[in-house]
């Protein structure tokens, strides 16, 4: 490598370069090492198929920032990479491809055939965005990288099934779930993300049978009243209690309906008397099995009206036109009222998903919360920031069984096999060829696959080698942190917490550091509809990585959005800037091939010495407490401000006075010990500039990412000589400032009386 730092600064004559070199010494690998403390991050795993975008650099940037810290500091830091199958997201991708390109569906294929496009998919576009993360500077271990479906996961998904099947905590059953009609499967309650719409409430009439009276019902799903099996009033609402237990008629379908008393009902709510659809609301679920009502499915997997007489086969959508159009028409329409109410959509597409009855796969969750709310309640798991960890305990406090079936084909099948002889439903972590109840061979396999965050849920041991208990596994778990974003808290972080406990016997991780979200210059959510995306990668090649890393931890604290503006990167460019033109100066000035602080100081290495030796113990306080912003913050001040406008200039006589060789040679050794231990401090937060000027310095050692972490010393504690040297600096701002305001040209010398 070269040690002459070109004129100008341009990113591209190293970036490549540098990356090629760190990966070629093996420097991010890590290995167990007795005489090392292990320092573990696994990377939350991208999608197989995705490509970086602005969140994903935000949070690999603040992972590398503490692995390449911890890695400094002397530990065996593992960084653990991979990617995720992405299930839902995977298949529709190619299934999207195969309609454009050949006109065909995944049906037309077959199971095998399809499995066959989906891994050619993954090995084609797969590994896209590792080339991306290794572009932001990411040390992640490459000899480790893992798939959420190599070999190894797969079998840890087997173990984990079979295991929680066999103590009961895996169950089939027909329960309320969540549907996509786009994506046509299940989703947990996780993946449904709620908003408020504008929508309506129909009030409707529903004759009492026998007599010439009614009640009126209130609700914003008309279409779903084909379904309705009861009508459900408070207990104590006197006005319905002469009619509990009478049946009420239910209008265009002709069905006796019975009238019954509920404590679930709200009595001020609408009308106070409640339609209960079984099959299509879970409230309505759970009071229908509280009084054995009948259960009437209405809609298929497409939305599309089943078991609904004249109206089958309508989408959900036109079914609602045509019955409110009939209802008015018959005379049972009372009214139509504005109403906003929360609506469920696809997390993965954003289409209204639909409660419907379904056979489906179930975890029971209550007994796994237990030990996961512990670990948090007794600190054992910390959040950081620690709000977050109430919002986490609320919600596995109060969290429904787990929904793991999808009905996909890309995935980890289900390790069930169904007897068509005896009906027994054999489960086994290896394949089923005869029924373990009365050999038949005659058996079907479970056609649904496991949902992508089962497999996800144990990636903290299952990538270390779990079930068998490897080396690694005993040396890097728990790992120590993991970084991840608040909107994916219940999707992953709490079923890694709940995975670890239960088959570990052991928490996951020490601190969970969450950050926020990446938002546009107005702080509105990035995204495709919007236009307001910014690609990392166009960013990287117009202003360099570094550039992009430092905006990106400078705006960063933690739990909070952030707001990327390309002035920011403009400005952090410029840093750069400035960082490589210091370095240039002190380079062409350096006659020394090592560097020893000389034991005779002047008042400004003083100062310098002991404001870097500050700076030192804060950002490494800075990093240990997470405030990685704050920490870049105020990298960014002593560098610019302190050591070049001030140092520097303060020193540029020094080096220009030859005679004086005791004093031009201190100036040397201070300036290339400062600035070269600066870089070491900057290196978590831009990788490539602070090694390639690092190299061009005198030093020891093959690269700065394996030198030594700088560390407070209180030999370069001077606050006597700081003071001294702040009021010297005050009164050279006061002559200029008085200077600016007399409008004296620099030119111009001018007597200066104190």
């Amino acid at each position: 490598m070269t040690k002459e730092l070109p004129k100008v600064y341009d990113p591209h004559e190293f970036e490549d370069k540098l990356y090629a070199f760190w990966e070629e010494k093996k420097f991010f690998h890590a290995e167990v090492d007795e005489t090392k403390k292990p320092f573990s991050i696994v990377i939350p795993p991208p999608n197989v198929t995705g490509q970086l975008h602005m969140g994903h650099a935000f949070d690999e940037t603040l992972q590398d920032i503490l692995i390449r810290t911890k890695r400094m500091q002397g530990y065996s830091a593992l960084w653990l990479p991979g990617t995720d199958h992405a299930g839902i997201a995977t298949q529709i991708k190619v299934e999207e491809n195969l309609r454009k390109n050949e006109g065909i569906t995944r049906y037309d294929l077959g199971r095998e055939k399809f499995l066959e496009r989906v891994w050619a998919w993954k090995n084609q576009y797969g590994g896209r965005i590792i080339k991306q993360l290794k572009k932001l500077g990411s040390s992640c271990d490459w000899d480790r990288e893992r798939f959420t479906m190599d070999e190894g996961c797969s079998r840890a998904v087997r173990e984990v099934f079979v295991n929680l099947y066999n103590k009961g905590l895996i169950y089939r059953g027909s329960r309320i779930i969540n549907w996509c009609p786009h994506c046509t499967t299940a989703l947990s309650d996780a993946e449904v993300e709620y908003s408020e719409q504008a929508g309506h409430l129909w009030h409707i009439k529903y004759p009492i049978e026998g007599s010439e009276e009614y009640i009126v019902i209130a609700t914003t799903r008309p279409e779903t009243m084909l379904g309705d099996t009861g009508v459900a009033v408070n207990p104590n609402d006197k006005r319905y209690q002469k009619i509990v237990g009478k049946n009420v008629i239910l209008p265009l379908v002709g069905r006796k309906i019975p009238v019954f008393a509920d404590e679930y009902v709200e009595m001020d709510f609408g009308t106070g008397c409640v339609k209960v659809t079984p099959c299509h609301d879970p409230n309505d679920f759970d009071m229908a099995e509280r009084h054995g009502l009948e259960h009437i499915l209405i809609l298929d997997g497409d939305a599309k009206i089943i078991n609904g007489g004249e109206f089958n086969g309508l989408d959900r959508y036109e079914a609602r036109r045509q019955i409110v159009e009939r209802l008015d028409k018959e005379g049972y329409l009372v009214k139509i009222e504005d109403y906003s109410h929360n609506v469920g959509a696809c997390y993965r597409c954003g289409t209204t998903v639909e409660p419907i009855t379904s056979a489906q796969w179930f975890v029971k969750m209550e007994p796994l919360a237990k030990e996961a709310i512990r670990v948090v309640r007794d600190g054992t798991v910390k959040f950081v920031p620690d709000r977050f960890s109430k919002i986490y305990t609320n919600w596995m406090e109060n969290v429904h069984d787990w929904c793991i079936s999808r009905q996909l084909w890309w995935g980890h099948r289900i390790p069930a096999w169904y007897c068509e002889d005896c009906g027994h439903v054999n489960v086994s972590r290896e394949d089923v060829t005869v029924c373990a109840a009365c050999g038949s061979k005659n058996l079907r396999q479970e056609e649904d696959v496991l949902d992508t965050w089962f497999s996800s849920a144990l990636w903290p041991f299952s990538t270390l080698g779990w079930p068998d208990q490897t080396p690694e596994l005993d040396y890097f778990y728990p790992t120590n942190t993991l970084v991840t974003g608040y909107d994916i808290i219940f999707f992953w972080v709490a079923r890694m917490i709940f995975s670890g406990m239960e088959h570990m016997k052991r928490e996951p991780f020490s601190t969970v550091f969450i950050h926020g979200l990446v938002r546009d210059g107005q702080g509105r959510k990035m995204s495709k509809s919007l236009g307001n995306g910014i690609d990392p990668l166009e960013i990287i090649d117009q202003y360099g990585a570094d550039a992009l890393r430092f905006t990106l931890a400078t705006g960063n604290s933690p739990g909070n959005d952030m707001r990327f503006t390309i002035e920011r990167v403009e400005a952090n460019r410029n840093f750069c800037n400035k960082i490589w033109n210091a370095s240039r100066f002190i380079q062409m000035n350096l006659t020394l091939d090592s560097v020893k602080l000389p034991e005779e100081l002047a008042l400004e290495d003083k100062w310098i010495l002991s404001k870097f030796n500050t700076l030192v113990r804060e950002v490494t306080d800075n990093i240990d407490r997470y405030e990685l912003g704050v920490a870049a913050q105020k990298l960014y001040d002593f560098i610019w401000d302190c050591f070049c406008d001030w140092y520097i200039e303060l020193v540029k006589p020094r080096l220009q006075d030859k005679e004086n060789a005791a004093s031009n040679l201190a100036a040397q050794n201070v300036l290339c010990y400062v600035l070269s231990e600066t870089m070491k401090l900057l290196h978590p937060f831009m990788p490539f500039i602070t090694e390639t000027i690092w190299q061009a310095l005198p030093h020891e050692g093959e690269s700065i990412m394996v030198s030594d972490w700088p560390c407070y010393d209180d030999r370069y504690a001077f606050p006597e000589s700081e003071a001294q040297m702040e009021r010297v600096m005050a009164v050279i701002r006061a002559v200029r400032n008085r200077r600016s305001e007399m409008n004296v040209p620099p030119s111009k010398k001018a007597k200066l009386f104190i």
